[in-house]
């Protein structure tokens, strides 16, 4: 990590990605850490998935997020970090009306900077799940319209 101070409107190496509608702007990259700054447009979401080497953290400075796990949904405002385990499923909804922003990180940052850098753009969602299975994140199948 190089000192000093990363100005609010910049990411690292001049970077900003469009992932699944969503803005992400890499702020921090170490082995032990990710951190990027992200725009959550209203009606965006990123769909249930795991992490299975990695905590996830989200930070709400603005708007509102709802959380789903497998056995409980949140809803979080600003000042509110959200916290995700390694292991256990999540998705982040934004169905505030009003765009959200946060800062994310992951811990260890294994191979996430790396997905994002891949997946910048990508709008084939079957593409999307194929990428992030090679990266250590995975998609969990959409619910049966039954």
């Amino acid at each position: 990590m190089e000192k000093g101070v990363l100005k609010a409107d910049v990411g690292m190496n001049g970077l900003t990605w469009n992932v699944v509608g969503q803005t992400y702007v890499p702020k921090l990259l170490t082995e032990d850490a990710f951190v990027w700054h992200a725009t959550l447009p209203e009606g965006t979401f990123v769909p249930p998935h795991i992490h299975p080497t990695q905590d996830e953290w989200i930070y709400l400075l603005e708007g509102e997020l709802e959380i789903e796990f497998p056995d409980e949904h949140c809803k979080a405002r600003p000042g509110d970090t959200i916290r995700m385990p390694r292991g256990i499923a999540h998705g982040i909804f934004n169905r505030s009306g009003a765009t959200a922003a946060c800062m994310f990180g992951v811990s260890p940052a294994r191979e996430l900077y790396k997905l994002f850098t891949e997946l910048d753009g990508v709008s084939d969602p079957q593409e999307l799940v194929r990428l992030s299975a090679l990266r250590e994140v995975n998609f969990l199948p959409p619910p049966d319209a039954g």
